[in-house]
């Protein structure tokens, strides 16, 4: 029972870390609001993850889910991709964590480094016609969807927000299938 109320515990941090560092950010979330949200002593959160950083760094923790493009038409690919991204960012704060975070601490621009290059590479090694240039093409798209990110969910632009789903994907998808495969559907 003991194992099972921790696991319960940390899971409740990890929630509450997540909301909290989405919006805040790092710098301004603390520990104490974190064991507020998670309705625990701020002693806990040290006791599970010993500080702000290791916190930061669990609730970072993050799996694109990208699917699997194997039934996908090649050349819709770059839809596919940017219709998952879109979705990702619209139902899942921690992405959004992360990415407010990279702008000024290292560690969270190298978790988010790490994540574009082991998920989103071997989509593009797989799909590009030379796989020597996989990781470029991989940080080509990172490009395309972190700047559409930072536009619309974090600076708000306007225009960038008020484009629905299938515009945002019309407007992004031609540009990330070529850098996939080299073609715009």
């Amino acid at each position: 029972m003991t194992a099972r109320r921790s696991d319960a515990t940390r899971a409740a941090i990890l929630v509450a870390a997540r909301e909290r560092f989405a919006a805040d950010g790092f710098e301004r979330a603390t520990i104490r609001a974190i064991a507020a949200d998670a309705r625990i002593d701020p002693s806990m959160v040290m006791r599970y993850y010993g500080n702000k950083e290791a916190l930061f760094a669990a609730a970072a923790d993050f799996d694109l889910r990208l699917p699997d493009l194997g039934d996908t038409p090649p050349d819709r690919i770059g839809a596919a991709l940017v219709r998952h991204f879109l979705h990702r960012w619209e139902h899942d704060e921690t992405l959004m964590a992360l990415l407010r975070t990279a702008v000024t601490k290292e560690a969270a621009a190298e978790r988010m480094r790490s994540v574009f290059a082991q998920q989103v590479g071997p989509v593009a090694a797989r799909l590009a016609p030379d796989p020597a240039q996989a990781a470029t093409r991989a940080g080509l798209i990172a490009t395309q969807m972190l700047g559409f990110a930072l536009c619309r969910y974090i600076l708000r632009l306007p225009p960038v927000v008020g484009l629905t789903p299938e515009e945002a994907v019309a407007w992004l998808a031609p540009t990330v299938q070529r850098y996939l495969t080299g073609e715009v559907s």
